[in-house]
């Protein structure tokens, strides 16, 4: 009887159009916040981090994506907004999902762009009390989530590269 309702139902739904399937799927599912987590690494190895005027412990710029924001424009418009610095991107994030508060975070690695100044990086935002260069042999004390957001890096970069699932003819032979 449930799984002849449940087809009749998922019948009803293929009929809807689009936008009204997009509607139920924010009713029925549960909504997460997908935020940014960059961390932004100099060319001698220091990272940035800076305290949160609401945390105790350090963490990264980074924050919410806004409505209709892709992840890559999220990340740098917070780290911009944050410490003033442009950066770019290296290689793909990382995802770390935490089920307790509902939140995907895209954590990506990233470097200064090239002609910033690294030493000009100034709290630029109410949130951000202090912004540092830190080496990796001398880490203050963490966040959760930025030592999360870091051990997501890691696996991902100790992770063998994915055999592609689509290869051209060329590829083939």
């Amino acid at each position: 009887m449930l799984a002849q309702a449940h087809h009749l139902l998922l019948q009803v739904y293929r009929r809807l159009p689009v936008s009204a399937r997009r509607q139920v799927v924010r009713v029925v599912a549960p909504t997460f916040s997908v935020g940014a987590i960059c961390l932004i690494e100099r060319a001698d190895g220091a990272v940035l981090l800076v305290r949160h005027s609401y945390r105790r412990r350090w963490g990264t710029p980074g924050g919410l994506l806004a409505r209709g924001e892709t992840a890559v424009d999220g990340a740098k418009r917070e780290v911009r907004e944050e410490v003033g610095l442009e950066v770019e991107m290296v290689g793909e994030p990382a995802v770390v999902v935490d089920p307790e508060p509902r939140r995907v975070d895209l954590v990506y690695r990233c470097r200064p762009a090239p002609g910033s100044d690294t030493d000009a990086v100034t709290p630029g935002s109410p949130e951000i009390v202090e912004a540092r260069w830190f080496a990796v042999s001398a880490l203050p004390e963490l966040q959760p989530e930025t030592a999360g957001a870091v051990r997501a890096l890691a696996r991902a970069a100790l992770s063998p590269p994915a055999i592609p699932l689509l290869r051209t003819a060329d590829e083939r032979h």
